[in-house]
């Protein structure tokens, strides 16, 4: 049966959904089966970093109301054999959605995949509860800025506050610069932070950025550090 790991954040902007998307990839390009689920309800972005926002047809909403059976919402990302998504609704629906229904259809899920990474919204409510119902795992993205550590810091008690455990950190748009100048949270302030182990530091760079726009996942240019990186995260993760 597969793993449900979901992918939060406190607050919007820490690069959540850039991490879903090649945690996936790594994942993929090293054999495993892939689903990404994006459950940011009205304001989806996965279709666009993995290029195939002109393919989607069904959503997430469709499914769980009736509309389409499961399979007419999974999409094989292009240039991947093994990795798929399902796009979150593009507008916010009436149609309602509860950690039950979640759970079913991660359950569903779990039969034909050995990864389900959910990229859920920033923040915690309702949503935030509805996308977190089958999770086995919890990666927390921030970033070493103040107010994000503090809502991540919100999150992760709200999580273990729910009985999570498994939780991991991912410290995004590191500029070491600026840690080393201390203008920013230095790396051992953000550890005592939290009581779950941080898995990994993504330094900021603008190639990043620049395979977002181009909906190319980062990782899929081999041998370079950031493939390594992620490399190394999924593995701490995994463990």
């Amino acid at each position: 049966m597969g793993k449900v790991i979901l992918v939060s954040s406190g607050k919007g902007g820490t690069g959540k959904t850039m991490f879903s998307v090649n945690l996936g990839a790594t994942l993929a390009r090293h054999g495993s089966r892939v689903m990404l689920l994006d459950m940011d309800m009205g304001l989806r972005n996965m279709d666009i970093y993995l290029g195939m926002e002109n393919k989607v047809i069904y959503n997430i909403m469709d499914v769980v109301s009736g509309i389409c059976r499961i399979k007419k919402a999974m999409l094989k990302v292009d240039g991947f054999n093994t990795l798929y998504f399902m796009a979150a609704s593009p507008r916010r629906d009436d149609r309602d959605m509860t950690p039950l229904h979640m759970e079913v259809l991660c359950n569903k899920l779990r039969k034909y995949f050995d990864y389900i990474i959910v990229d859920c919204p920033a923040g915690i409510g309702d949503a935030f509860d509805v996308a977190r119902a089958s999770a086995d795992k919890t990666v927390i993205v921030t970033e070493p800025e103040v107010a994000s550590l503090r809502d991540a810091d919100t999150t992760e008690r709200y999580l273990r506050e729910q009985g999570m455990q498994n939780i991991y950190i991912v410290v995004n748009k590191v500029k070491v610069e600026l840690m080393q100048a201390g203008l920013v949270p230095a790396l051992s302030d953000i550890m005592e932070m939290f009581k779950s182990p941080v898995a990994g530091l993504i330094q900021y760079d603008e190639n990043i950025h620049i395979s977002t726009n181009k909906g190319i996942p980062i990782v899929c240019k081999n041998g370079t550090y950031i493939e390594r990186n992620f490399m190394d995260i999924a593995a701490r993760i995994l463990s």
